[in-house]
């Protein structure tokens, strides 16, 4: 699952306009990383927004990364969590790579040139609160940014060209296969969509439409799906 993690955000910066390198092919186990292997991505922008700063700590995207010259990335999918501060409290791992002695070790290899800590992570939680406290926690901890999944998978398909063939990218044909056959919907990332019905004569579910999620409004909100009718007892 990392490598498609990776692939990803990958793409994700590159279509950004990053010139993007990967320090280390090999998978770590059985040990605790080095200080120079906690990185995931070295990002180099070469053509920044001109004279800009480092945009304000927090949540980032397209805008905020055309200000950044340089930046150390760290992959942290883990899509089934949302990162609340408590949890990543109890998970340093997720935010050593921006620690001084891992920072400083990466930075060595674009030259020791200043980059941005970026940290890309499946989920926040929902909750204005905590997801500030979230933030808060991970700035604390020396996180310029954090981009997350969602927003960059509705961004890449917003970007992809049905009719074009992404044959070097695996994560972008796929996108690209299902928004040519109308799977998928582009600022929603619905798929199979819409309401649902049953067939009369079988019992069996049919979609209607293309877009959405069954059992999900246009909106990402739970909508209700009928019950199969009870078939008529014999002799009734």
């Amino acid at each position: 699952m990392a490598s498609v993690n990776e692939q990803i955000v990958r793409d994700y910066l590159e279509m950004q306009g990053f010139l993007v390198r990967q320090p280390r092919k090999y998978q770590i186990v059985a040990r605790a990383k080095g200080a120079n292997e906690e990185v995931d991505f070295l990002a180099l922008n070469p053509s920044p927004a001109a004279a800009a700063e480092l945009p304000e700590p927090g949540v980032w995207g397209a805008r905020e990364l055309s200000r950044v010259g340089a930046a150390l990335v760290a992959v942290r999918g883990w899509h089934s969590e949302r990162f609340t501060a408590q949890m990543l409290a109890k998970s340093p791992d997720v935010y050593r790579f921006a620690d001084a002695e891992s920072a400083r070790a990466a930075e060595a290899e674009l030259g020791g040139r200043s980059a941005a800590r970026v940290l890309c992570l499946g989920s926040l939680p929902g909750d204005a609160a905590q997801r500030a406290e979230a933030l808060a926690f991970l700035r604390s901890r020396g996180v310029d940014g954090v981009l997350l999944f969602r927003p960059m998978l509705l961004e890449l398909a917003a970007k992809i060209d049905g009719k074009k063939s992404y044959e070097k990218s695996d994560m972008l044909q796929m996108l690209r296969i299902l928004k040519a056959h109308g799977m998928l919907r582009t600022g929603q990332m619905d798929l199979f969509a819409g309401r649902r019905r049953w067939g009369k004569a079988t019992g069996t579910t049919e979609t209607a439409g293309t877009a959405g999620t069954a059992g999900m409004s246009e909106t990402n909100e739970p909508v209700a799906v009928e019950e199969a009718p009870a078939e008529p007892e014999a002799g009734a």
